[in-house]
């Protein structure tokens, strides 16, 4: 069996999701006697960045011998990726299901003729006779699925966050990918790009400060900043708070704005309406705070704290950087 894992880079910098994916199939089949990894690179990084890669188990990488593939367009990396599985012999492909995840995965398990399994949230229970068995979750998060998955070419997708990047390995040769198969492939054209900048990205990040309309007021934001800040969080919001333009688009999280899977979820001042924990509820450990003790959220939170934000945040805020700082 031949492992390739698609990982991904923006603006010659590896994301964390690259490590993640090296490291998902490792952890997965290395214990089955797959012995061979290889990366191909959604773009061109330093070489060293690239070898790194074998730190985590990666056998081999295969870096872009040319621009085509640094920024993300579908149809050239889908073409590129195809071209690689079908050269390489591979009948396992990798990557995280991220917004270029959701995009290839479907395109290349038709043009590739594989069964896809998207969206697992753990590693793939593998039975004697080859089958896998999957989980991922349905109907916004609100329901569990069991797949059971076989066939001669396969395609995985996982969630971010769905396991923790190992350190097993040494650093791997690095070898040019021809990027022939992409050239002319591109239907869109990138007319402006307009970055959050200073930011961890929510779909990255491992913990998060959330806040709703508890907080009264934009000037209260200070409050979900200092403790992201104490906490090393990203900073996320209700759909409620976008609306009202007390903060960007790019916060919001839920059914209907960004799905997140973080460690740590801290929402305060969202009473955790079901379009809002559509989006949150895969979060490994969720505390509520809010004023009203009826909030939805409590029923789903694993710690909650009843009291006003304004008078919390501040003292946890404040705990926190004491604990650090001892």
């Amino acid at each position: 069996m031949k492992v390739l894992i698609y990982a991904e880079q923006q603006d010659g910098q590896l994301k964390k999701s690259a490590f993640e994916a090296v490291s998902f199939a490792v952890q997965t089949w290395a214990p089955q006697g797959v012995q061979d990894f290889t990366v191909v690179l959604g773009g061109r990084v330093s070489e060293q960045d690239a070898a790194g890669l074998g730190n985590y188990g990666a056998t081999l990488v295969l870096m872009p011998d040319d621009a085509v593939m640094d920024a993300f367009e579908p149809h050239v990396h889908s073409a590129v990726l195809l071209d690689a599985l079908q050269k390489s012999g591979a009948n396992l492909l990798v990557m995280a299901h991220t917004y270029a995840g959701k995009s290839l995965a479907p395109r290349l398990a038709v043009s590739w003729q594989a069964t896809l399994a998207a969206a697992v949230n753990h590693p793939p229970e593998i039975q004697p006779d080859g089958t896998w068995t999957v989980q991922r979750t349905v109907y916004s998060n609100k329901g569990l699925a069991t797949y059971q998955v076989s066939g001669e070419r396969r395609l995985l997708s996982f969630t971010p966050n769905a396991l923790k990047p190992v350190l097993q390995g040494s650093p791997c040769p690095v070898q040019p990918l021809s990027t022939q198969a992409g050239a002319g492939a591109s239907r869109t054209h990138r007319l402006e790009v307009q970055k959050v900048q200073g930011k961890i990205p929510l779909t990255e990040a491992e913990r998060v400060i959330s806040g709703g309309r508890g907080l009264k007021g934009p000037e209260n934001w200070h409050l979900i900043e200092g403790l992201a800040d104490a906490c090393g969080a990203a900073t996320a919001c209700s759909k409620p708070v976008s609306d009202m333009h007390w903060r960007s688009h790019d916060e919001h999280v839920g059914q209907t704005g960004i799905t997140i899977k973080p460690d740590l979820y801290i929402a305060v001042g969202i009473s955790g309406a079901i379009q809002h924990l559509a989006g949150v509820s895969s979060s490994k450990t969720i505390v509520a705070i809010n004023t009203d003790p009826e909030a939805p959220f409590f029923k789903v939170a694993d710690y909650g704290v009843v009291g006003d934000a304004m008078e919390v945040l501040p003292r946890l805020t404040d705990a926190i950087r004491r604990s650090a700082g001892s």
